[in-house]
């Protein structure tokens, strides 16, 4: 008979977690990847290309972040542009755990459920129907001026 485990397996180990917000983004990488592993990136062009250098620099292949808002899609489309893979999860999912409050506590518990494979990605539309969906309320604006 094989004896239970009680340590989880770690699934994802170039694995990563970022916690999107308005102004700024945190991403955690694993503890021996780094000095530092977390660091605050802006949400400009710029910044989201410095985040994915770093993330390749840090040998990550792949990130876990919260579907917040619209804030990931220029993330997203960057990190995928440049080669990796990239979970989009329910925030509800991943916020039901207590205690957690701060954007640095939340990449870092990001990090570690994607690095033991505990996260599902949620639905993303293709990069056309992201447009459309993206347009759609420009176009009824513009149709209800006429």
């Amino acid at each position: 008979m094989v004896k239970p485990s009680s340590t989880l397996e770690k699934i994802n180990q170039n694995a990563a977690g970022i916690d999107l917000g308005s102004g700024e983004h945190w991403v955690c990488v694993p503890t021996d990847r780094a000095d530092k592993n977390v660091r605050r990136f802006g949400c400009f062009t710029p910044d989201l290309i410095a985040m994915a250098d770093w993330l390749k620099e840090c040998r990550i292949n792949t990130v876990a972040m919260e579907a917040t808002g619209v804030y990931w899609i220029p993330v997203f489309q960057i990190l995928e542009a440049k080669g990796f893979e990239v979970k989009l999860v329910n925030a509800h999912h991943v916020k039901t755990v207590p205690g957690r409050k701060t954007d640095v506590l939340d990449c870092q518990w990001l990090q570690k459920l994607h690095t033991y494979g505990l996260l599902s990605g949620s639905f993303r539309p293709e990069d056309l129907s992201l447009c459309a969906t993206q347009l759609y309320p420009s176009a009824r604006y513009l149709n209800q001026e006429c």
